[in-house]
């Protein structure tokens, strides 16, 4: 293979396939290789632009929802002129032959109960061809497997389950001195449970449900949120602002809950339980299906009761000290390698092998 290709809508710190993408290059650099990289914006003050041969496609011009078709487009274009042999689709592109899927929007409008509109028809459609017309379909998770094969009909034959990387150097167990500094600097106190709630979608990623579930409760457990402000505070609901570095929130928080809507993977659960923070999800999440036992208490979808019920269990838990230390917990805690080169790896040599069928 002469030249491995990159396609994604951004090359900078932006949304979650963004960050994937940002992973991925620094992974196929560790192992030598340098891919051309076709997207709609870079920053080219970050460290990953130099090692990729960038290529812009402009999209700026159009309205939003055309942006995505002009994309597909220009790049079978581009691909041809930068002697692209095998290209991998981080985003809706129809001449990819890795197509990335952290995500399907036919399954978003199932999950949410939302009628299509005509934008997301032709997002549909997108998605179609780009899974039509690929050689292989990584899916990011089995949740993700099941809709490719259900929603898209995609063959199985096509398709291979490799579940998302975590850059391990930034999220790993803290000491006791550190954690506790790190309760100290987000404010939250010795008696406190603090269950650490990240998102910049609150009503997706459920913040009404877990109100809810602690509305008139005796536990005393407090909501710490991350990311975008709610719309009203309240003595078990704490802002504490957009953090950069959501590893010390997860180092010095006791849980890390969601009650997501949608959730094709959910990194932050990995993201946590590699820094010895148990997880409360709902078993709908994606990343359920990677993380151990042990370190993660599950609860039905939308189910008030379930999760309340899951609450008590992982609080009572929580106090009578059968739960694991931080470090003991994160050591086992996810089911497959999540280091960034393993992930590399196994795509490069996906490339690999398609390159040598055609």
């Amino acid at each position: 293979m002469k030249k491995l290709g990159l396609s994604s809508n951004a090359l900078q710190h932006s949304g979650g396939f963004e960050r994937y993408a940002m992973d991925l290059v620094r992974g196929l650099a560790a192992l030598g290789v340098e891919p051309a990289f076709f997207a709609r914006r870079f920053d080219t003050s970050l460290p990953e632009c130099k090692l990729v041969e960038p290529h812009r496609i402009n999209v700026s011009f159009l309205p939003g929802k055309l942006r995505d078709h002009w994309f597909s487009w220009r790049l079978r274009a581009a691909r041809r002129a930068a002697h692209v042999d095998v290209l991998i689709g981080c985003n809706r592109v129809d001449s990819s032959d890795v197509a990335i899927c952290g995500g399907t929007h036919l399954g978003f409008l199932r999950a949410t109960g939302r009628a299509q509109k005509r934008s997301d028809r032709w997002q549909i459609a997108l998605e179609r061809r780009q899974y039509e017309r690929s050689k292989v379909v990584v899916a990011h998770s089995k949740l993700m497997h099941d809709e490719l094969r259900e929603l898209y009909g995609v063959d199985e034959a096509k398709i291979r389950v490799l579940f998302p990387p975590v850059d391990g150097t930034r999220f790993s167990p803290t000491d006791a001195a550190t954690r506790a500094a790190l309760r100290q600097k987000y404010g939250f106190a010795d008696d406190e449970i603090v269950l650490l709630f990240p998102s910049s979608s609150h009503e997706r990623k459920g913040l009404p449900l877990i109100e809810a579930a602690l509305r008139d409760t005796a536990l005393p457990v407090v909501v710490a949120v991350a990311g975008r402000p709610p719309a009203r505070a309240s003595e078990r609901l704490r802002y504490i602002g957009y953090v950069k570095e959501l590893a010390e929130c997860y180092q010095a928080a006791d849980f890390t809950i969601l009650a997501s809507t949608y959730e094709p993977f959910g990194l932050v659960g990995i993201e946590s339980v590699m820094c010895g923070t148990p997880v409360i999800f709902p078993s709908s999440i994606g990343c359920c299906d990677a993380i151990a036992p042990h370190a993660k208490f599950v609860f039905a979808p939308a189910d008030l009761t379930d999760l309340r019920v899951t609450l008590e269990r992982a609080v009572r838990e929580y106090r009578d000290g059968t739960r694991r230390a931080p470090p003991e917990l994160a050591r086992d805690a996810v089911l497959y390698d999540p280091g960034v080169a393993a992930h590399a790896g196994a795509l490069l040599t996906l490339a690999r092998q398609i390159d040598a069928a055609c």
